[in-house]
């Protein structure tokens, strides 16, 4: 989601509860994926507090472990790393990265060039609001869309697909 879903009166460990409760999630299946979820996202010390008093980036943390808790077969997320700092977008990539290495499907939309160098596809769509903006410029490998000319996401990954990581985002 673009804000966060997350019940700001509810403790970190009561809003996931909830959710694993929407999917049948209870009991000792409920705290063996809490100790997972919990430990990917380095929740432990957030469980009891309230989500209205956490940072944003926090709340993004929580709000990305409550969509997988439910183990998705399919995982689309808008911008995750928003508000993320550097060593939690590694946390989130080393996450998505587990999660397709077990056959997942995860669809990331993500202006992060050090996200979308990760990706295994990417289809750039132009620039926002552009004359070609909405509409598929290229398709392909990071290196595939690095390559091509027209692509504004390329112009820009393409350093750092090169060994020039001092590229803007």
């Amino acid at each position: 989601f673009q804000n966060s879903v997350l019940d700001a009166q509810l403790t970190v460990l009561e809003n996931l509860k909830y959710r694993a409760a929407l999917y049948g999630i209870r009991g000792e299946a409920f705290r063996t994926r809490l100790a997972e979820v919990t430990a990917l996202f380095q929740l432990e010390p957030l469980l009891k507090r309230q989500v209205g008093k956490l940072s944003g980036g926090q709340r993004r943390r929580i709000d990305i472990a409550r969509a997988i808790f439910h183990q998705p077969k399919l995982l689309i997320l808008d911008e995750p790393t928003t508000g993320l700092h550097t060593a939690d977008v590694h946390r989130l990539v080393d996450v998505l990265q587990r999660l397709t290495d077990a056959g997942n499907t995860v669809v990331v939309i993500e202006h992060n060039l050090n996200v979308i160098k990760m990706a295994d596809w990417i289809i750039d769509l132009g620039p926002e609001g552009g004359d070609r903006g909405g509409t598929v410029v290229v398709s392909g490998t990071p290196e595939q869309v690095a390559d091509c000319a027209d692509s504004y996401t390329g112009q820009y990954l393409r350093p750092y697909l090169h060994g020039n990581s001092s590229a803007e985002n």
